[in-house]
């Protein structure tokens, strides 16, 4: 039994906040040379550029672990003969369909795609709603 009045006592709910909350993404590091994890953990842009090197070295549709959405299909240019036209906008596409699955990823810029022998070079700048992160791989 409440001692103030029943008409007063109704649900009285509190304002909600307008206010939005952005995570901050955290992931475990690597050591980016040799693909090892460090033990230690990252957060913010940090976590950004250990899951994009992740996304990039993890080949599409392999690993049961990961979804379908996750990693790129790079594989498919061994051993073949491409354009440096198709090169560079197929491996755009790829890049960018595997990295917009990330709700931090805006979108991709400067991007650059060579292929050497059995290696795929490339160099691009993710746009994040945290910063930028330059990439600078061989896959």
């Amino acid at each position: 039994m409440s001692i103030l009045p029943s008409f007063l006592s109704a649900d009285i709910q509190p304002a909600e906040s307008t206010v939005a909350v952005q995570k901050i993404p955290k992931e475990y590091d690597i050591d980016f040379s040799t693909g090892q994890l460090t033990g230690e953990t990252v957060e913010g842009l940090g976590a950004l550029k250990v899951w994009i090197w992740h996304c990039v070295h993890s080949e599409r549709f392999r690993y049961a672990i990961y979804s379908w959405q996750f990693g790129t299909e790079f594989e498919q240019y061994i051993g073949t003969t491409v354009s440096d036209e198709y090169l560079q906008s197929d491996c755009q596409a790829e890049i960018e369909e595997a990295l917009m699955v990330n709700d931090y990823i805006i979108g991709i810029d400067d991007f650059e795609a060579n292929l050497t022998n059995d290696t795929l070079h490339i160099k691009f700048t993710v746009e994040t709603t945290l910063g930028e992160i330059e990439v600078d791989e061989d896959v």
